[in-house]
């Protein structure tokens, strides 16, 4: 990774994980306020879901992990609790560029549910340091990119959620893209989804020597998984140039 930021190791609960940018301080995103009270939509099970690896890296994406309907409904809830701006000191004071608008609520129920839609089949094989894949951070967050935002390079840490559990990857799923998933057997009305398709907002991956590994193009219902932490790759949110990027993120946890 690209001089990898900062060593510094601190246990911390179900948070942003700490974002960096090289060699920097911490990027301490703002107190969110809402509870978990929002009326989520049902994620359905997903039997077919496949991991397409990126470049022998541990990095990889998955089609039609949600539905159009599934995406555009999360959109919905998260437009109507209300999105706080997430900005940052930026690199002059160690802190990874940043602006874009957020919103962090914490839901056990909704983290399971994600997780047993087939996420946890994914990752049935996968171990990290002899630990397996236990479920999601209940910490979820939403993420949202108009014209002209973007989040500058920086790493995401692993974070220490209590009782032996601690995560291990990052998951972005796209609610809104340059292309539209074409799931099986969905038969929701597509005229629901955003208009307006995105143009901007890759998520891109950098390696050691500022080299380009991977660009990832936002796609509606694309899941993005990616180790972090010690191995995490230096990778930014490139700039949105028309629509708007919708996120869903949270984490993998271990035991």
């Amino acid at each position: 990774m690209a001089e990898e930021a900062g060593k510094t190791k601190a246990k911390r609960k179900m948070g942003d994980g700490r974002d960096k940018a090289k060699n920097s301080k911490t990027t301490k995103p703002s107190p969110s306020p809402f509870p978990a009270i929002a009326k989520w939509p049902l994620v359905k099970p997903k039997q077919d879901l496949h991991i397409t690896r990126l470049k022998e890296t541990d990095l990889f994406t998955v089609q039609n992990f949600f539905t159009p309907a599934e995406s555009n409904a999360f959109v919905k809830v998260a437009e109507s609790i209300g999105f706080v701006h997430q900005g940052s000191l930026g690199p002059t004071k160690g802190e990874a560029y940043r602006d874009n608008d957020r919103i962090s609520v914490t839901d056990p129920l909704l983290a399971n549910a994600i997780w047993e839609s087939g996420l946890n089949k994914l990752f049935s094989d996968i171990k990290i340091r002899g630990r397996v894949a236990v479920g999601l951070n209940p910490n979820i967050r939403f993420y949202r990119y108009k014209v002209g935002q973007r989040f500058g390079r920086h790493i995401d840490e692993s974070v220490d959620l209590g009782e032996g559990k601690r995560t291990h990857y990052t998951l972005l799923i796209y609610l809104s893209g340059g292309s539209k998933s074409k799931a099986k057997n969905d038969s929701s009305n597509r005229s629901n989804s955003p208009s307006e398709l995105l143009v901007g907002g890759e998520t891109v991956f950098y390696n050691s020597r500022n080299g380009i590994v991977a660009e990832v193009a936002p796609a509606e219902g694309m899941a993005l998984l990616h180790i972090h932490g010690d191995k995490c790759m230096l990778h930014e949110a490139r700039n949105v140039t028309k629509g708007v990027k919708y996120i869903f993120r949270s984490d993998v946890a271990f035991a």
